[in-house]
Parts: C-alpha cells; sequence; structure tokens
C-alpha cells in the first residue's frame, strides 16, 4: 500500500508507482501540515464520470483527484472547514461546498473563481442533493431544507419543521422529479419537485423494535430504498408498491448504521444489489440483498472508516479514515480477495400472521450458510433476513461497550491523546457515555404538565436576553419539579442547569436526560442537608485538600474561609462562572468519562493550581470574588492535576469509596428521585403553597379594591363631568348673550363704515382718473425717454464703431511701419552689399596696380643691370637719397589727408547726431498728441514706437562703426606698397631712415595705428572720397524714407481727430491740441 503525501503541495501525482494488481487499497492519502500535524480530510463526493472526486480538509483546502490521470490539484482555498460537497451535473466544472458559517458556495474548479454564494441556513449543512438535470439543488440541515435553483443560485422552496422533529435527510431520486425527505420520527414523504406536492408517505412501522432511521441509500432506477438507524436493521422499500419488502438483520456487531451506499453494477440496469452498510465499529460490509451475502468488507477495527463515496461506475470506493486519511480501493480486487471474514449465519423466518408489519412474532431459525425459504402462506409476510459472524466477546469488552456503538476505552485513550473530543461529535459521544434512555414519553408526560409554580417568575430572579433560552430552562426546570419535588425547592437548580440548557437548546429532552444523569451520579449525596449545602460533600473536598496541600487549607482556615465559600460555588455551577465555554466542555469531556468521583478531584485540582493568588488573599471579599469571576488558569494542567489527585489519594479518605458507580437512568421511566428530607421538602412545599394561597388571595383581593376603587373613581369622574357640564353651559349663555350684543354694536359699525366706504369709493375714483393721466403722461415720457436712449446707444455704436477703426487704422499703421522697416532693413542691406562690392574692386585695383608696380620695378632692374657697375652704385645710392626724401614727404601729405578726412567726418557724425535729435523730439510731440487723442490705446503704439527708438540707436550706432570701416579702407586704397631696394646698402639706409617717421605717426593718432602694416603705393586719394559720398546717399535716403513715414503719420492723425470732433463735443479740445501741435 502507497502511502502520498501531498502536504502543501498545490498540484502532484495521486501515486508514484503503478498501483500492484490485485490490492484492494490503491493508494493511501494524508496531508501534513507545519510541525508535522496531521490535516484531516471531511468529505468527499464523486464526479457524474466516476474517475474523480473531491475532497475538502479541516483548514478549508478543497482538493480535485483524478484517478485516471494520476494526478491531484488544489482548486479552493475556503478557510473554512467544509460539510458537505456536490458536483454540479449541468456544468461539470463547477462544485457546491457547504461550509461551517452555514453558507454554501460554488466554484469553478478549472478558473478556482467564485460563480455563486447562497445563504439561507441557520444550522450546519449536513447534505447536498443535485438534481439528475443539474438545474436544482436540495441542501438539508437539521431544523430545514431548501430547494436552490442552479442557474440563478435563488432559493426556491424552503421546507420548515417543528422543532420537536428534525430533519434527517432531504435528497432527489434518480431518474425523476421527486424528493424524498426523512425525517427523525421515521416518517418518509415524496413530493412532488415542480410543484412540491406530497405524492405519498411511506407506512411508519407501530410495532417491532424502533430503528430511529440515519442512513439511506437509494438505487440507481429510483425503485428501492434501503434505511438504517440505531439498530442492526436494515429496512429494504419498494417505492413503487410504497411497501416494505425485507428487513436484514447485521451482525451484532453492528449496533448502529452510519451510512449506506449501494454498489452500482454495469449489467444490473440500475436496481443494484450490492449494498454497503458502514457501522460504528468502522467497518464497511457489502452484502447482497437478495441472498443476504457477505460480499465483502472493507476497514477493520483498528483503520477505521468515518465515512465514504461509490463512484458511479462502480470501479472505486473512497473512504475517511479515522485518522483523517483517505483510501482509495478498487472495487474489483476487493471481489477477487480471497481471504474473505467469516461466511455469515441466514436465518430465515417463518410464521403466520395477516399483519405485514408484526415482527414481535417472528421465529428465526440459524443455519450456516444455508438459505431457506418461508412456506407459502396466504397472507403477507415480511421477510427477515439475519447476518451473523461467529459471537464471541469478553467481559472487559461488554463493560466498554457503549450504546451507541462507541467504545469507552478507545474513547478514553482519544481523550488522553487529544485532551477533548471532537466539536463535531461531542453530543454524540457524551450521549453515548451517559447512555441517555430518550424515553420521549416520559418526557412530554412531565412537559404536559406545564409550568410549576415554583419557576413561573424565573425571569424576575434569572433575566435572560433570549426569550428562547429562556423559555428553555423553564421548561427543563418545570419537568425537574414535576419529576421530583425537592427540585421546586432547589434554588442553585438553574445554575446547575443553565450550561446545559444552553449547549442543547435545540432538543430539551435531551437537556433534561444529560442534568438528571448529572443529578444521579455526580450530584449523590448533595440533598440529604437539605436546604443546607451538602456538607458531607464539601468536607470530602476538604480532607482530600488537606492531604495534599495542608498550608493552603490552613491559610484558609486562618482566614475563616469555610468549604461552602471555596467548594460550594464551584460544585453549584458546575464549573461555568469561572470557566469559558471551550474551557467548559472540555472539563466536561473529562468528568463524563471518570468515576463521579472525578468531580470533587477537580474542585481541589482547581484549588490547587490557584495556590498562589489565593495565599495572597486575605479578605472574605476576595474569596468570594475569586471563586465567582473567571481567573488566569491553565485548564490542561488542572485537569492533569485531577488525574494525578485521582491516582494518589489514599483509599481512605478518597471520594470514589463514598461515592457511587456511573448509573444510568432508566429507559421507558425516569427512575424515583428521594434521595432528600421529605419532610423539609413537604413542609417547604406546604409553606410555598400556603404562601402562594395567600398571596393569590391578596391578589383576588387587591383586585377588589382595585375594582371598587375604580368604581369610585369612574363614579366620581361622571359627577366631575356633570357640574362641568353645567358650568359649561351657564358659561355658553353668557357668552351667547354677550355675543349678541356684539354683533348689534357690530352693526351698527358696520353701518358706519359703510357710509364711509361710499365716500372713500368716490374719493377713489377722482384719484384713479388723476392715476390715469399720471399714468399716460408718465408712458409718454417714458416714450420719449426710450428713444433718447436709443438714440444714445446708436450713438455710442457709432463711437464704438470710430473706436474700432481708429483701432484698425493704428494696427494698418503699425503694420505700414513694419513694412517701412522691413523696407529699411533691404535698403541697409542693398548698401551693405554696395559697399562690399565696391570695397572688392577697390581690392582689385589695389592688386592691378601693385602688379604693374612689380613690373615696372622689374624693367627697371633689367635696365639697372646694363649699365656700368660704377655709374649703377651712384645711381644708386642717389636713388636711395630721393627715395627717402620722397618717402618723408609721401608720409607728412598721408597724415594730412587722414586728418582732413578724421575732421570731415567728425563734422558728418555731428550733423547726423543733430538730425536725430531733432527726429525724436518730433517723435516724443508727436507720441504725446497721440497718447491725448487715444488715450489707453496708443501705449501699444508707444512701446512699439520705443521699440524702434532702440533699433534706430542701436542702427545709428552700427553706421557710425560701418563708417570707420569705410574711412580704414578708403586710407588702405589710398596707401601703395613701398620701391623695392636696389641693393643691400640701399635697404639698410632706407630702413634706418623711415623708421622714426613710423613710430613718430603711430604716436601722433591712435587713428592710424598700423600704417606700417598696409601698402601706401596708392596714387590718388579720390577712391576714399568717393567711398564716403556714397554712405552719406544711402543715409540721405532713409532719413527722406523717415520723413515721409512721419508725415503720413501726421496726415492720419489729423484725419481721425476730425472724425472725432464730429462725434464727440468731449474730444473737442483733444482734437484743438492736435490741431495746434500739427505743423
Amino acid at each position: 500500500m502507497e502511502v502520498t503525501d501531498i502536504g502543501n503541495k498545490e498540484e502532484g501525482k495521486v501515486w508514484h508507482r503503478k498501483p500492484t494488481p490485485g490490492k484492494s487499497v490503491l493508494v493511501t492519502v494524508v496531508r501534513t501540515a507545519q510541525q508535522a500535524k496531521t490535516v484531516r480530510f471531511l468529505h468527499v463526493a464523486f464526479d457524474t464520470t466516476g474517475d474523480s472526486f473531491l475532497a475538502g480538509d479541516h483548514h478549508g483546502n478543497i482538493y480535485v483527484f483524478d484517478i485516471s490521470r494520476n494526478r491531484f490539484r488544489l482548486v479552493q482555498k475556503t478557510g473554512q472547514a467544509c460539510t458537505a460537497l456536490a458536483f454540479s451535473l449541468r456544468r461539470t466544472t463547477e462544485f457546491l461546498v457547504a461550509l461551517a458559517d452555514y453558507t454554501i458556495k460554488c466554484f469553478d474548479k478549472d478558473t478556482k473563481q467564485l460563480v455563486s454564494w447562497m445563504r439561507g441556513h441557520e444550522g450546519s449543512v449536513s447534505s447536498i442533493s443535485v438534481h439528475s438535470s443539474g438545474r436544482y439543488a436540495i441542501s438539508t440541515s437539521s431544523d430545514t431544507a431548501q430547494l436552490w435553483d442552479l442557474d440563478t443560485f435563488q432559493r426556491k422552496r424552503k421546507l420548515n419543521i417543528r422543532q420537536s422533529v428534525g430533519i434527517q435527510r432531504v435528497f432527489f431520486l434518480p431518474l425523476s422529479n421527486t424528493i424524498l425527505s426523512c425525517f427523525s420520527d421515521d416518517s418518509i414523504f415524496a413530493w412532488e419537485s415542480d410543484m412540491l406536492i406530497c405524492k405519498y408517505q411511506l407506512p411508519v412501522l407501530d410495532c417491532g423494535p424502533k430503528i430511529s432511521y440515519k442512513a439511506f441509500a437509494v438505487t440507481r432506477d429510483g425503485k428501492s430504498l434501503a434505511a438504517g438507524g440505531r439498530s442492526n436493521l436494515l429496512h429494504l422499500w419498494c417505492l413503487d408498491s410504497k411497501q416494505l419488502i425485507r428487513v436484514i438483520q447485521m451482525p451484532t456487531q453492528v449496533r448502529t448504521v452510519r451510512q449506506l451506499e449501494f454498489l452500482p453494477d454495469s449489467f444490473d440496469g440500475g436496481a443494484s444489489q450490492a449494498l454497503g452498510v458502514l457501522s460504528q465499529d468502522g467497518l464497511m460490509r457489502f452484502i447482497n440483498i437478495h441472498t443476504c451475502k457477505l460480499l465483502f468488507h472493507m476497514g477493520s477495527h483498528d483503520d477505521a472508516i468515518t465515512s465514504a463515496a461509490v463512484s458511479p461506475n462502480g470501479r472505486h470506493v473512497v473512504a475517511i479514515m479515522d485518522n483523517g486519511s483517505i483510501n482509495v480501493y478498487s472495487v474489483q480486487s476487493l471481489t477477487q480477495e480471497v481471504n474473505k471474514p467469516p461466511p455469515s449465519q441466514v436465518a430465515v423466518v417463518s410464521g403466520g400472521g395477516a399483519d405485514d408489519q408484526d415482527l414481535s412474532n417472528v421465529k428465526v431459525k440459524v443455519r450456516s450458510e444455508v438459505v431457506q425459504r418461508p412456506a407459502k402462506s396466504l397472507g403477507r409476510r415480511t421477510q427477515v433476513k439475519v447476518l451473523r459472524p461467529p459471537a464471541g466477546s469478553t467481559a472487559e469488552d461488554k463493560e466498554n461497550e457503549l450504546p451507541a456503538g462507541l467504545n469507552k476505552k478507545r474513547l478514553v485513550a482519544l481523550l488522553k491523546a487529544f485532551g477533548e473530543y471532537p466539536a463535531k461529535y461531542r453530543m454524540f459521544v457524551w450521549r453515548s457515555l451517559l447512555c441517555l434512555p430518550e424515553n420521549h414519553a416520559a418526557y412530554s408526560s412531565l412537559t404536559d404538565k406545564g409550568l410549576h409554580s415554583a419557576y413561573l417568575a424565573l425571569n424576575d430572579k434569572y433575566p435572560i436576553k433570549s426569550h428562547k433560552l429562556q423559555r428553555g430552562l423553564q421548561r427543563v426546570l418545570s419537568a425537574f419539579a414535576h419529576w421530583a419535588a425537592i427540585f421546586g425547592e432547589v434554588e442553585y437548580l438553574p445554575l446547575v442547569a443553565f450550561p446545559f440548557v444552553k449547549l442543547f437548546q435545540n432538543n430539551p429532552m435531551l437537556c433534561f436526560e444529560v442534568v438528571a444523569t448529572v443529578i444521579v451520579n455526580w450530584g449523590q449525596h448533595w440533598f440529604e442537608y437539605f436546604p443546607n449545602p451538602p456538607l458531607n460533600i464539601l468536607s470530602m473536598v476538604e480532607n482530600v485538600l488537606a492531604h495534599h496541600d495542608k498550608e493552603l487549607l490552613q491559610h484558609l482556615v486562618d482566614c475563616g474561609i469555610t468549604s461552602q465559600l471555596y467548594v460550594w460555588p464551584l460544585l453549584e455551577t458546575l464549573f461555568s462562572e469561572v470557566l469559558t465555554r471551550d474551557e467548559w466542555l472540555r472539563l466536561f469531556d473529562n468528568i463524563f468519562s471518570n468515576h463521579p468521583s472525578f468531580l470533587l478531584v477537580t474542585c481541589v485540582a482547581y484549588i490547587t493550581c490557584c495556590r498562589e493568588p489565593l495565599l495572597l488573599c486575605s479578605q472574605k471579599q476576595d474569596f468570594e470574588y475569586f471563586f465567582h469571576h473567571r481567573n488566569n488558569l491553565d485548564l490542561g494542567a488542572m485537569i492533569k492535576e485531577a488525574y494525578r489527585l485521582m491516582c494518589s489519594t489514599p483509599a481512605d479518605i478518597h471520594p470514589r469509596t463514598m461515592l457511587s458507580d456511573f448509573t444510568p437512568l432508566t429507559k421507558g421511566q425516569y427512575p424515583v428521585f428521594n434521595h432528600y428530607p421529605q419532610f423539609i421538602v413537604d413542609y417547604q412545599s406546604r409553606e410555598r403553597e400556603k404562601i402562594r394561597l395567600q398571596e393569590m388571595e391578596y391578589r383576588r383581593e387587591r383586585q377588589e379594591v382595585s375594582a371598587m376603587h375604580a368604581d369610585f373613581v369612574r363614579r366620581q369622574a361622571k359627577e366631575e363631568t356633570y357640574y362641568a357640564q353645567q358650568e359649561l353651559l351657564q358659561k355658553a349663555e353668557e357668552q351667547r348673550r354677550n355675543i349678541l350684543a356684539q354683533e348689534e354694536e357690530k352693526l351698527t359699525q358696520q353701518r358706519a363704515k359703510l357710509a364711509a366706504m361710499k365716500r372713500e369709493l368716490k374719493v377713489k375714483e377722482l384719484q384713479l382718473l388723476d392715476e390715469t393721466k399720471r399714468r399716460f403722461l408718465k408712458h409718454q415720457q417714458d416714450l420719449r425717454a426710450s428713444q433718447v436712449q436709443r438714440l444714445d446707444l446708436e450713438i455710442s455704436r457709432k463711437m464704438a464703431l470710430r473706436e474700432r477703426e481708429t483701432a484698425a487704422a493704428v494696427q494698418d499703421l503699425e503694420v505700414r511701419q513694419m513694412e517701412l522697416e522691413a523696407q529699411r532693413r533691404r535698403l541697409e542691406q542693398h548698401l551693405f552689399k554696395e559697399q562690399e562690392r565696391m570695397g572688392r574692386e577697390v581690392e582689385e585695383e589695389t592688386e592691378v596696380r601693385m602688379r604693374r608696380a612689380e613690373q615696372e620695378d622689374d624693367r627697371y632692374g633689367e635696365l639697372l643691370h646694363c649699365t656700368e657697375t660704377n655709374t649703377q652704385v651712384l645711381q644708386e645710392s642717389l636713388a636711395e637719397a630721393c627715395q627717402l626724401g620722397l618717402d618723408s614727404d609721401w608720409q607728412r601729405e598721408v597724415a594730412e589727408r587722414l586728418q582732413k578726412v578724421d575732421a570731415e567726418q567728425e563734422k558728418k557724425r555731428e550733423r547726423l547726431a543733430e538730425l536725430h535729435r531733432q527726429t525724436l523730439a518730433e517723435e516724443q510731440r508727436l507720441a504725446d498728441t497721440v497718447r491725448d487723442v487715444a488715450g489707453r490705446k496708443w501705449d501699444e503704439v508707444m512701446s512699439s514706437r520705443a521699440h524702434l527708438q532702440e533699433q534706430q540707436l542701436s542702427r545709428s550706432t552700427a553706421d557710425k562703426d560701418g563708417q570707420k570701416l569705410t574711412g580704414v579702407r578708403s586710407l588702405c586704397s589710398t596707401r601703395g606698397p613701398p620701391p623695392r631696394a636696389s641693393g643691400t646698402t640701399a635697404v639698410n639706409v632706407g630702413s634706418s631712415a623711415a623708421g622714426p617717421a613710423v613710430r613718430h605717426n603711430s604716436a601722433t593718432s591712435p587713428k592710424q595705428a598700423g600704417t606700417n602694416m598696409v601698402c601706401l603705393n596708392s596714387s590718388s586719394p579720390s577712391e576714399s572720397t568717393a567711398t564716403n559720398f556714397s554712405l552719406d546717399r544711402g543715409r540721405a535716403q532713409l532719413d527722406s524714407s523717415e520723413r515721409q513715414l512721419l508725415k503720413e503719420v501726421r496726415e492720419l492723425r489729423q484725419k481721425l481727430a476730425a472724425r472725432a470732433r464730429e462725434g464727440s463735443s468731449a474730444s473737442s479740445q483733444s482734437v484743438l491740441t492736435l490741431s495746434s501741435v500739427s505743423p
């Protein structure tokens, strides 16, 4: 057998090695979380194919196991434990999950998305049944069943029942629209799913042993129903004839049937013959319902099965084991196993009787492996077949066996291992441990007597917020008072019963029997000293405490604290005041699993575990508070201490020797309870009855006095009403007389008012005529005023139009100015180009002359070489002397010309600056005039004018620089290259003679710097003058265009002033100012 631990994996293989043929268990799946703690699987469900199944664990994880593909996958994490699983038959990827918060959710296993969320249950959902069409689903809880539409996920119908009758299961029949509902009173109803009309009811067996149906199974064709419960009998019903056709008796080891499942077969046509029966011993036995032969079984006592699911194809069975793991069984391997359980014993029931439901006179004959048919008879009979394996049990097993099929020894081992019973099965375990008889008839006879007089005013003394809980507590206490008279006098009985009432509030009969069992066994000798606390019980606890902790007992004695203060509060409330709900349940798991003396030892354990805080207390109020409120206590340590005290307490003071062993309640009727002083209870009952009668008499007398007082008050009210009416009549008569007098006076006043009104009307007529005249005149005035207003509006419109035209003219002027500016720039560019062209021509001419001079020098040198040497030397000397004289004269002449040119250029610049200043003054005056006429609208024009001035200033500066550059170029054009030296000696002389002159010129004028580095062989200075004249001519053209622009601006302003003079008298002064300013 292979074991697969899926751990925290989200997907993987189910088994890593292919299962060996012939093995019944294919694989065992477990899941371990942190610290190697096993997470239990709770429910499984197959899909329609039978190849994959769902499994939900205790942590809320939902897995899909695909057996055919050997894969598993985590499809959802719900965060809470599931209570039921089912696949949706219409949409195969969707499945339904019932959770612990009483809701049902639909998920998609492929997308892992939440499809819908269904709410409506108030209790845990125990099963989900899906219709064969996949359209509807039924969810069942203990108190209701609800029909859901899986297309809209809305609730269609809800089945409500009485509180006393619980629902066992509600499910769809295969291949039909019939719903079967099974209740706790063994009644089974069939309903039409569309209209929810009751089709039929299966007959309820009035005679024979009561089974208390808990488990149901239906064949695939929907014709047979198997039912089982708290018995080893199985009932097989035919749903077509609505009759019980067979009763099958399982072996004696089977005392309770937990689950029934039919095993499908491919060749049976849906009429399944193999039925799986899961019993309380953890074994699932498959039998043939026709031959009653045991086919095979699954599980064992050591590896018990808690629930199982059979695949629709009948190939596999998935079982959840007692340890929380999942076993996957192969049905083929199970049927081929050789090691079978012992052969079953079949008993044939034969007996005559006309009633087919009478099972009391059945005669059973048991023969091993022999099936005998009953003799034919004219009457109808029910066949009972018994499966009995070899019987054999020890005395210890009988002692540990419990009525519900549990084993006390195993339960105690489970309790010691986990510290508590599973919360889901706690109530079931308690019922088994306490051996509750479930005497419905006896309890009904007690409740039929109604509320006891001692608890009619229970709400005044013990107010409870929940009315349901209050009524339940009142009914249970009244049943106790009717059972034994002392319970109507015990004041602490509500404290004892309240935690159980709260725990079993949906089943008051079980609550009554649990409390009664606790009182009979764990409350032994409590009422011997009634109405005082049980001093004998308190003495037992005190003796045990004295043996184990003398110091603590001495401290309590020194503080004056008796056992009635530190033991009795724990006993009378059964620890419900000092423990939380979960701690209280854990404690009573251990109390119910041990001897009745364990409760007294637990009191000692509680006191010793709280030893340190108790030693610090010294006041009585502190002790009272301590034993009536919750304290910080480790319950596990207290329970361990209790077990230690149970084992280490000497026998002479051990409570076990003074208390009897556990004795369950008797079946049929409850036992007689008379362990109390009868005379005291009778006396108190008589006194209570006497007080009740006196109270009733007092109430009757009080009612009579109240009635008399009410009658007196009513008569007094009538008299007061009569006198009040008389006074009102007199007052009314006086008021009427006063009203008549007032009316007469009003009439006179009205007549005088009428005459005055006539006069007023005449006056008003005259006033109306005057008002009409005034209104007409006012109307004429309004007409004229409106005409004047229209004229004003027209004038203002025209003025606005003129202002817009003025603004447009200004804009046109600005555009024209921009055009002139662009034209000026083009002219400047043209002038620059002309200057560059003329400069290039001068340079070219200079180069030509230099080449000519060089050619003449060359020719002159050639002629000189032809003369004689002596003559040549003399001529060279003479030429050098002449050249030096010429150079000095030429340099003086150049300096004089430069001074003249500079003086002329300075005069021109002064004249240009003067003209520029005059232009700026004229523009300033013109700007002031325009600002006076146009106001704010000319600010933009002035800003543009200021920008133009800045451009002109920069342009004038550029012109100056250009003039300087032109002067330099003209000077360069007038200079020529020096003559070449004819010999070495001439060169030296020339250089020494020309040096001082050059230095003198460079020092006299800074503008002549660099004259030593330019050519000075220019023949005429006229070219420089011509260049200066061309620049002046371009400047004159620019000035003339600027003057023309100013003239056009003046003319435009004169036109605008003339128009403004015609439109408004207010602007006349501005027009005069404009005319006076304009030339």
